[in-house]
């Protein structure tokens, strides 16, 4: 049943980027980069760097291609066609679900820190986990606004405890904490690539705002603020908490421990801001998975639409959400997360998100290059080097660099991820050609 589409505005829309952005990972990647040194900071400003440009090229493509939703798989179609269009989306649509299912585990791993029970008890793990990837499901069934409100509070809730710890933690600064500039026994170009890569999948989710377009206030407007707000905001807090916990905490015990934020609020304030921290990264995690699968039933939902998805994925319940994909999501996040919990599947486990994670690489890497010729076919900015050849060859350039970066394996799999979608694109053309 279709209906008029709900609309978020510009604070909804920002609170989805960041909050699609600001995932589990950042409450324990500090002590991943401390091993480095402090050369993890330039990988930092060099990863914001090239965020940002990712962000204003989307932010640009927003105002150009208006009122469609789809984001990355809209922009990439418009460039090179619906092959190219379909192969994004079925990459990327790929890559929500079993995020969706990784997501899950990562916040039962959070909640271990309250009930230790769930890291031995895999009953538990799992009911909660599956519990939670259907309590999303249901609140994205009833639309947009819902989700949206979800997404506000949440974000809301968990910067609080970022922001707590960056600007109290200020009176506790010492910098005769801080690592020295390069701990891998490497020399600077060599380790400067590492840390750069590590903090690169912090940005995952720049494109968020772009792809419920069609639910967007204003999106011409509003679509493109909140994609710029929210990385710069991002970006901001990832920087500010990095560099305030190395001067925290001294470099051996930033290095080994499992969460550095929670061990710096526990210095700050006992037991309790140990506690604070620990409940942030839950909410941190309930929203991101909230996010994510507001999006996974979006972006095909913009695919079916044009016809290059199954049907069932664009009809919508009378609040207007594409209650099949979300199902059909749903399902599939689920029996990703019961095969992390087979033994001997975890390394395996571990390969398929690195895969996805390539996939959104490649949705960058396709996005810059669509904009250059959307650029030059709509003659648009043609005297504008910077607005064009610039910015999109930075923005492919930096996506190149980070596929690159991702090593030859997680490159071979995601390629033939992607390739596997060909007989499905080949079935969707039978069935367009048989009607």
């Amino acid at each position: 049943m279709n209906s008029k589409p709900q609309k978020i505005g510009l604070i909804t829309a920002t609170s989805l980027v960041v909050g699609n952005m600001i995932g589990v990972g950042i409450f324990v990647l500090p002590a991943a980069l401390a091993k480095y040194g402090s050369i993890s900071l330039l990988g930092w400003v060099f990863t914001a760097t090239g965020a940002l440009i990712l962000a204003k090229i989307f932010s640009n493509l927003s105002k150009i291609i208006v009122n469609k939703s789809g984001g990355p798989y809209a922009y990439s179609r418009e460039g090179f066609g619906d092959f190219i269009g379909f192969l994004m989306a079925w990459g990327y649509w790929i890559s929500c679900w079993v995020g969706n299912g990784a997501i899950a585990i990562a916040i039962v791993g959070a909640l271990s820190f309250f009930f230790p029970v769930l890291e031995t008890n895999s009953l538990y793990s799992v009911s909660i986990g599956l519990s939670l990837i259907w309590l999303f499901t249901w609140i994205n069934t009833g639309g947009i606004k819902e989700s949206g409100i979800v997404q506000v509070i949440t974000t809301a809730l968990k910067l609080l405890p970022l922001a707590f710890v960056i600007i109290v933690g200020i009176f506790f600064f010492d910098f005769d904490n801080f690592p020295a500039f390069n701990l891998t026994g490497k020399s600077n170009m060599a380790a400067f690539p590492m840390v750069a890569a590590l903090t690169l999948y912090a940005f995952i989710g720049i494109e968020s705002a772009t792809i419920p377009a069609e639910n967007i206030e204003n999106p011409g407007v509003v679509v493109s603020k909140a994609t710029m707000f929210g990385t710069i905001l991002t970006a901001i807090v990832y920087i500010l908490a990095t560099v305030v916990l190395f001067g925290i905490l001294p470099t051996d015990i930033l290095q080994n421990s499992p969460a550095p934020f929670a061990e710096a609020a526990k210095l700050i304030s006992g037991q309790f801001g140990g506690y604070f921290v620990a409940v942030g990264v839950i909410i941190s995690g309930l929203g991101v998975l909230n996010g994510w699968i507001l999006i996974t039933g979006q972006l095909p939902l913009a695919t079916a639409k044009d016809n290059l998805f199954p049907k069932i994925f664009k009809k919508e319940n009378k609040k207007g959400a594409p209650v099949f994909g979300l199902i059909i999501g749903g399902v599939l996040s689920t029996a990703v997360m019961l095969m992390n919990f087979t033994k001997g599947l975890v390394d395996q486990f571990q390969i398929i998100v690195e895969i996805v994670v390539f996939t959104a690489l490649m949705a960058y890497l396709l996005t810059c290059a669509a904009y250059i010729l959307i650029i030059i076919e709509r003659k648009l900015h043609l005297n504008s080097w910077v607005k064009t050849f610039v910015l999109g060859g930075l923005g492919f350039l930096y996506s190149l660099w980070a596929i690159y970066g991702s090593g030859p394996d997680t490159v071979f799999y995601g390629l033939i991820l992607l390739l596997l979608g060909i007989p499905f694109y080949l079935l969707m053309l039978y069935n367009k050609r048989e009607k």
